[in-house]
């Protein structure tokens, strides 16, 4: 990787320029023009080295959310687990070594939407997820320091 990818995706997990041009003043920092930033980040995401650019939030503070997993044959499992990543509100998803080895986070505008994903996941899969609301709330600092 070149050292202006480094950059971006290890000096910008945390204190995102918040401010009306971001990618401007990432650019700024890192001697190089917004769309250069635009066009490296763009390119991560296609391949998958980043899955997106957001701000993470205190659970509840906008919307609702909750955790949820299923049970799904281990033959099936790519390809439900597409179909749970499909949904807009699925933030992201990931297999775990237990009978419930599909795990997912859903982030909606309200209860009601987010009842509504959980009904279409277990229409689309006929795999009836287990809905894990969250209790208490734990921080957990979501940055990794990646290394080359």
């Amino acid at each position: 990787m070149f050292e202006t990818d480094k950059k971006l995706l290890n000096d910008f997990q945390r204190d995102f320029p918040l401010v009306p041009r971001p990618f401007a003043e990432i650019g700024r920092s890192l001697g190089i023009s917004e769309g250069e930033v635009l066009e490296d980040f763009t390119r991560h995401i296609e391949n998958k080295t980043i899955s997106r650019i957001g701000a993470v939030v205190r659970p509840g503070t906008v919307g609702v959310s909750t955790l949820a997993a299923m049970k799904v044959p281990q033959e099936k499992l790519i390809e439900i687990a597409k179909i749970v990543s499909s949904f807009d509100e699925v933030n992201h998803n990931y297999e775990r070594e237990h009978s419930f080895n599909l795990w997912f986070v859903i982030t909606a505008p309200n209860e009601s939407r987010l009842q509504e994903v959980l009904a279409e996941i277990e229409n689309k899969t006929g795999i009836t997820p287990m809905n894990l609301p969250m209790e208490h709330d734990y921080h957990l600092d979501l940055g990794f320091k990646l290394k080359w």
